[in-house]
């Protein structure tokens, strides 16, 4: 009886993963052996750099929040604090975005937190 090489099932799955190393340069596109791990070693990369994103954008958005926040005489970290005692809940995705597109809408929220903060610290003047 002939040997079984079940060779349709493996040209197949190697072809899956030559495919995937399509517009590598040199063998890692063209021979199975290197664009294995060619496309392995990428896959970890993305899976590292879509966390990497997500801290950079992070990163970025509080940094547009607080040159908004600074040229309005506040640091970031007491808008925040001023936020939060207002109780208004919008990300730092959404308040970076109006401190750049829409400036108006920013000053409002600003003055908001900081009416918050100075009714806070008066209300701790008085508890002192």
């Amino acid at each position: 009886m002939a040997r079984a090489t079940n060779a349709p099932a493996s040209r197949e799955r190697r072809k899956k993963i030559v495919d995937l190393a399509r517009g590598y340069r040199g063998r890692r596109s063209k021979l199975f052996r290197y664009a294995k791990d060619a496309v392995y070693k990428a896959q970890h990369w993305a899976t590292r750099d879509r966390k990497t994103r997500k801290r950079n954008f992070r990163m970025l958005w509080q940094q547009r929040i607080n040159a908004a926040a600074r040229a309005l005489g506040l640091t970031y970290s007491r808008f925040i604090e001023g936020l939060k005692a207002s109780g208004i809940e919008l990300d730092r995705k959404i308040l970076a975005d109006l401190a750049v597109t829409d400036p108006k809408a920013f000053e409002a929220i600003f003055a908001k937190a900081k009416a918050a903060l100075d009714g806070k610290r008066d209300a701790a003047k008085k508890a002192a």
